[in-house]
């Protein structure tokens, strides 16, 4: 099984780029459910953040923040496309165990990353062209990037801790696997434990030694994920609660409300509202 598609299946995932050059300085709006990745090809990048000493960066790198995080990043003076920069929106809210579970920021040199060249060649030939359509090229190879990096980290084993390192665990990842394919089983942490191959005591403290999370506070942040997707699509409450292992609606709208501190009602309007800002 292809353990990265449920993620690409129950979460959208898009990015847009928004600039190329020397000098970004962007500032994000912490309202929207918007990651940011800055990839730089040469000089040096200064990332700025609150309370934070300044990242200095002066190999070639991916810069990737998962998550609404205010900073600021200065690129190299040198001529030339060195710096792009582009918005990622991968699953709606944010509540995507594998956004949630990368660092902040997750830097990595390109060097690290040799089966990225191809398309990074791509992406900077792209930036500083002005043909017709870029745009929307630009847009699909910083997605296509963003899906490398993550298999890269997978493959690569370039974090320790997180639900990509309970994927490249052998057996942990029998189990997350099948909860990612079955949201909707009613799992106990037996039948977890079986898929992998592991005694109930010891599967729960290596899952919460590697993910860093227990197997059901996982399991809920992916069935709520995967509701929001489904709400932003226009499905009932009926309809989500059954597909992500709820016994009703009723059901859903508690664990919902008490894990966001929002009703799913509301919370679907505040997205529409965001929508609907230029």
């Amino acid at each position: 099984m292809d353990s990265l598609a449920p993620f690409f299946e129950r979460f959208s995932l898009s990015a847009r780029m928004f600039y190329s050059g020397q000098q970004c300085g962007i500032s994000p709006n912490l309202d929207e459910p918007t990651g940011y990745l800055h990839v730089l090809r040469r000089g040096t990048l200064t990332v700025i953040r609150p309370n934070v000493r300044p990242l200095v960066i002066d190999t070639p790198s991916i810069v990737f923040f998962p998550r609404p995080h205010r900073h600021r990043v200065h690129g190299p003076e040198a001529d030339g496309a060195d710096l792009v920069c582009a918005t990622v929106q991968f699953g709606t809210g944010m509540l995507n165990p594998l956004t949630a579970s990368l660092p902040e920021p997750f830097v990595v040199a390109l060097d690290a990353l040799p089966e990225l060249a191809p398309a990074l060649e791509l992406l900077f030939a792209e930036a500083s062209s002005q043909s017709a359509g870029r745009q929307t090229a630009l847009d699909h190879l910083f997605e296509y990037v963003l899906v490398l990096l993550i298999r890269s980290a997978l493959k690569e084993r370039l974090l320790e801790s997180g639900v990509l390192s309970g994927l490249a665990d052998e057996r942990l990842g029998r189990a997350i696997e099948a909860m990612h394919k079955h949201p909707e089983a009613p799992w106990s942490l037996e039948e977890l434990a079986q898929r992998a191959g592991m005694s109930r005591a010891r599967f729960a403290a290596r899952f919460r030694q590697v993910v860093c999370t227990t197997p059901f506070d996982y399991l809920t942040d992916w069935r709520l994920g995967v509701a929001q997707t489904m709400l932003r699509k226009g499905s009932s409450l009926k309809l989500i609660a059954a597909a992500v292992g709820y016994a009703n609606a009723t059901a859903l709208t508690r664990v919902f409300t008490k894990r966001l501190r929002i009703s799913p009602s509301d919370w679907l309007a505040s997205q529409r509202k965001l929508a609907d800002v230029p």
